[in-house]
């Protein structure tokens, strides 16, 4: 249904200054515009509201009775308005996003906090999924944007790159590998190594690379998350091949982090948002904080 404003603004003119060329100069608009208006709304609502003579102007008792609503209706929307235009202005609102779970280990909460610091009145809603399902809740506006890994683009997906992230070896400080500086691939295939299961975003890297450089691993466990891996090597389950994203020092004591080397494995992170999508106030300022790495 339209709402015809600028006929109830109009009425409301006529009403307050009872004739229609003051009202017309309340508007700023001539006389016949304001006539055009009030007509317009009259054959909206198919009743007369004001009785006009060429001596008078006065309301019909339609009109009286719809006054006090006209009022209202205008009030609430300027109301309405102004807090969008005052929320817009400060960046207020609640956010939905969506990561990778490793992402929200050691990356995203230093950049909540100073988010946090900075809009304390906004709602930050996290969702950690893979990365099909990253793709998934930005596609679906479930999420306002996400921080993905890159891989093959979608026609509806924009994405910036966001930073590199090393896979690297995680084992206990009294596991054989521990305290060695770095570590080569075919270093690992004597042991027992925890890797990415087949649904891991992280295992299409693991098994491009071991099939490049000929790398052939005990892949005694899979798991698809590496929180869950990193807590079995706490445990003395073995070694496991995690990114450096994923491992929190101060949570586990004695675990020793190796880079590896020859090759250098990496992930790619970046921003993924619908194609041309508007960032709501609120979601823009945490899209750009996340960007410039806070």
């Amino acid at each position: 249904m339209r709402i015809d404003t600028l006929g109830v603004q109009a009425f409301i003119a006529i009403a307050d200054h009872g004739a229609f060329g003051r009202a017309a100069a309340s508007l700023h608009i001539t006389q016949a515009a304001l006539s055009r208006r009030l007509q317009n709304l009259e054959g909206f609502l198919g009743v007369k509201l004001v009785e006009r003579t060429t001596r008078s102007v006065s309301l019909s008792r339609i009109g009286r009775d719809f006054l006090p609503q006209a009022r209202r209706l205008l009030t609430d929307l300027a109301s309405a308005l102004t807090e969008i235009r005052e929320t817009g202005k400060a960046m207020r609102g609640d956010v939905t996003i969506a990561c990778v779970p490793t992402v929200g280990v050691h990356y995203l909460p230093r950049i909540v906090q100073r988010y946090a610091a900075q809009h304390p009145r906004n709602r930050l809603r996290i969702l950690d999924h893979s990365s099909t399902g990253v793709a998934a809740a930005v596609l679906t506006r479930e999420a306002e944007f996400g921080i993905n890994m890159e891989a093959g683009s979608h026609p509806e997906l924009a994405s910036v790159p966001l930073m590199r992230d090393r896979l690297v070896l995680v084992c206990r400080d009294d596991h054989p590998l521990a305290g060695r500086r770095r570590l080569a691939w075919k270093q690992l295939e004597p042991y027992p190594v925890i890797l990415p299961g087949p649904e891991s975003g992280n295992r299409p890297h693991l098994d491009i690379a071991f099939e490049r450089h000929g790398v052939k691993l005990q892949a005694f466990y899979e798991v698809q998350r590496s929180s869950t891996a990193v807590g079995m090597v706490a445990k003395g389950v073995g070694v496991a091949i995690v990114p450096a994203l994923a491992v929190q020092r101060d949570a586990y004591p004695r675990l020793r982090i190796t880079p590896l080397v020859d090759p250098v494995i990496a992930r790619s992170l970046v921003l993924v948002s619908r194609v041309q999508a508007q960032l709501a106030p609120a979601a823009q300022a945490l899209y750009d904080l996340i960007r410039k790495g806070a």
